[in-house]
C-alpha cells in the first residue's frame, strides 16, 4: 500500500480546500463543521525538475513522475479522545496514515465561521496535540496493564516492554507526544503494534490569507505557529488554501504567469508536497530511456536490489547488478556515452545503498 499524509486540523481551518487544490479531486468544501466525515484520498504527482533535466539528454516519448498519497480526514474538535464530534473516526483514520499534515488557520474573515470563536493557531495546536496525547495515553496505559501481568511469567520481553512503554506514559503525562521518546530498535519491534498518533511525524501548514501570503515572514500569527513548530522541531509551510485552489485550475504557461504575478517561483502546494515527501524519509531514483524518463520512489536506506523490485518483483528476484550514475553528473556530461567516458558510470552490487537522484539501469536473470 502506498504510504499516505493525512491532513488534519479543527474544521473550517482550510483543509478540504488544501486537498481539493493538491489533488483537484473535488471533496466537499463547506463552512460548516463535519463537512468533511468519510476521508477523501487523493494522488499527487510530486514535483521535481530533475524530469525535464533528464528528458532533455535522452528525448524519451515520455515523462512519468512519481506519485503521492494525501488523505483528507474530517475536522477534531477539544474531547475527540472521549469521542466528541467525530472523535473515534478521526482518530481511527489518522492511525492509518503514516504521517500527520497539520493545516492551522492563520487568516481571520468573518465569513468562516471558527469552531472556537477566535484565530489563534498555538491554541489550535495544541487542541490537536492534546487530544492525540490523550488516546494514546489511554492505548498506553492497557498495553502497560498487559505487560506488568505478562511479565509474572518472567519472560524478560515483557519486562523490557513494561519498562518501555512506561516512559512513553511519563511522557505523554507529560505532554509529549511519542515521537519525543527514545527508543531502541528492540523496543521499536515490541511496540510496533501500538500505532500510537502521536509517534507520526508531523508537517504544520500555517494556512495564511492570499493578501497576507507576500508579507507572511512578518505575520505574527505564522511567527506563532513556527516558534511552536520549532520546539517540537517540525517543519512549518506557509500556504494559503485558497489561493492555491485559484491556481489549480490553471495549466502550463497561464500557471507560471500567475505565479510571476504574484512574485512566487513555485507554488506552495508543489513545497507542500515535497516536504511531505521528505516527512516520511522517501527519496527519489530514476530509470532513463528513450521510452520513457520515469520517478520511482524509496525509503532511504533501501538497497539496489529492493528498488529493482519497486519496478517489478523479477528485477529483484534475479538481480544481478546496477549500472549507476548520478543525475548531476549524466546532465552534466550531457549523454550516457559521455558519463561513460568521464568515468560517471559505475556497476553496484546487492549492498549498494541507492542515492535520491541515482539514474539506474538493473541487471537482472531469472
Amino acid at each position: 500500500m502506498p504510504l499516505q499524509a493525512g491532513i488534519v486540523g479543527l474544521p473550517n481551518v482550510g483543509k478540504s480546500t488544501l486537498f481539493n487544490a493538491i489533488t483537484r479531486a473535488g471533496a466537499e468544501a463547506a463552512n460548516y463543521p463535519f463537512c468533511t466525515i468519510d476521508p477523501n484520498v487523493g494522488v499527487v504527482e510530486v514535483p521535481d525538475a530533475r524530469l525535464q533535466g533528464l528528458a532533455a539528454v535522452v528525448h524519451p516519448k515520455r515523462i512519468v513522475p512519481t506519485t503521492f498519497e494525501f488523505v483528507d480526514i474530517a475536522g477534531l474538535v477539544a474531547g475527540a479522545s472521549r469521542g466528541e464530534g467525530l472523535g473515534n473516526q478521526f482518530l481511527a483514520h489518522i492511525r492509518e496514515v503514516d504521517a500527520i499534515v497539520h493545516v492551522v488557520r492563520c487568516f481571520a474573515d468573518p465569513n468562516v465561521t471558527h469552531v472556537s470563536g477566535t484565530v489563534d493557531p498555538v491554541r489550535d495546536m495544541e487542541t490537536v496535540q492534546l487530544e492525540l496525547i490523550l488516546a494514546d495515553l489511554d492505548t498506553v496505559q492497557r498495553r502497560l496493564e498487559k505487560a506488568r501481568k505478562n511479565m509474572k511469567s518472567g519472560d524478560k520481553r515483557f519486562a523490557l516492554e513494561a519498562e518501555a512503554v512506561d516512559r512513553l506514559r511519563a511522557a505523554l503525562e507529560a505532554g509529549k507526544p511519542a515521537r519525543a521518546v527514545e527508543l531502541s530498535d528492540e523496543e521499536r519491534a515490541l511496540l510496533r503494534d501500538l500505532h500510537l498518533l502521536t509517534s507520526k511525524p508531523v508537517l504544520y501548514a500555517a494556512n495564511v490569507g492570499e493578501q497576507e501570503l507576500a508579507s507572511a515572514d512578518g505575520d505574527p500569527l505564522v511567527g506563532a505557529v513556527r516558534a511552536k513548530a520549532a520546539q517540537e522541531g517540525a517543519e512549518v509551510v506557509v500556504i494559503s488554501a485558497q489561493l492555491e485552489a485559484e491556481i489549480a485550475e490553471l495549466d502550463g504557461e497561464e500557471r507560471q504567469e500567475f505565479l510571476d504575478g504574484l512574485g512566487l517561483q513555485e507554488s506552495g502546494l508543489d513545497r507542500l508536497i515535497r516536504s511531505s515527501y521528505k516527512l516520511l524519509g522517501l527519496i527519489t531514483f530514476f530509470t532513463a530511456g528513450e521510452p520513457e524518463v520515469r520517478a520511482w520512489t524509496i525509503r532511504q536506506g533501501t538497497k539496489a536490489p529492493q528498488a529493482a523490485g519497486v519496478i517489478h518483483s523479477d528485477f529483484e528476484r534475479g538481480f544481478i547488478r546496477a549500472e549507476v550514475v548520478h543525475y548531476d553528473d549524466l546532465v552534466a556530461a550531457g549523454s550516457y556515452a559521455a558519463a561513460r567516458e568521464a568515468g560517471k558510470v559505475r556497476l553496484e552490487g546487492k549492498d549498494y545503498v541507492v542515492q535520491d537522484g541515482d539514474v539506474m539501469h538493473f541487471r537482472f536473470n531469472v
